[in-house]
């Protein structure tokens, strides 16, 4: 199983992960999953009272099914899921979800390390951080490019 979402509204961690186990096969017997949630602040410190992900549904949709894919091609993975959100995000509200589902921790663990460098750098969003001081739009960092280009 291979499934992305994108998704306009919040969403619920908890019970996305009770739907990903109910459908695991009887060989799995790793699962990792990975929450990234709204910062309060940014990256200097200053307060973030909202988070906005624009995108482009048709493209952005495409994006985050072309990098689960190629993550299961990657790594022996029995199963992985994508629900990234968009639009505007309060600050400790859920923004990504990834699973991955594998015979072995070190696979799971693998693609959804993968999954989430390739989000980072690679998936169709522009990202803004509003405040009261301003709004700034936020573009990867030379970190996250690095952790990207380890995977090649």
């Amino acid at each position: 199983m291979i499934r992305t979402r994108l998704v306009t509204s919040s969403f619920d961690p908890a019970a996305l992960l009770s739907a990903f186990l109910g459908e695991l096969g009887e060989e799995d017997g790793a699962v990792v999953t990975f929450l990234g949630i709204a910062r309060a602040r940014s990256k200097e410190g200053k307060p973030v009272e909202s988070l906005l992900l624009e995108h482009h549904p048709r493209l952005t949709e495409q994006s985050l099914s072309e990098i689960a894919q190629s993550g299961a091609a990657s790594f022996p993975v029995s199963a992985i899921e994508v629900v990234h959100r968009a639009g505007l995000i309060p600050p400790k509200e859920p923004i990504v979800w990834v699973a991955a589902a594998s015979a072995h921790r070190r696979a799971a663990f693998d693609a959804a390390d993968y999954l989430m460098d390739r989000l980072k750098t690679e998936a169709m969003f522009w990202k803004r951080e509003d405040g009261a001081t301003g709004s700034t739009w936020v573009e990867p960092t030379d970190t996250d490019y690095a952790a990207r280009a380890a995977w090649e």
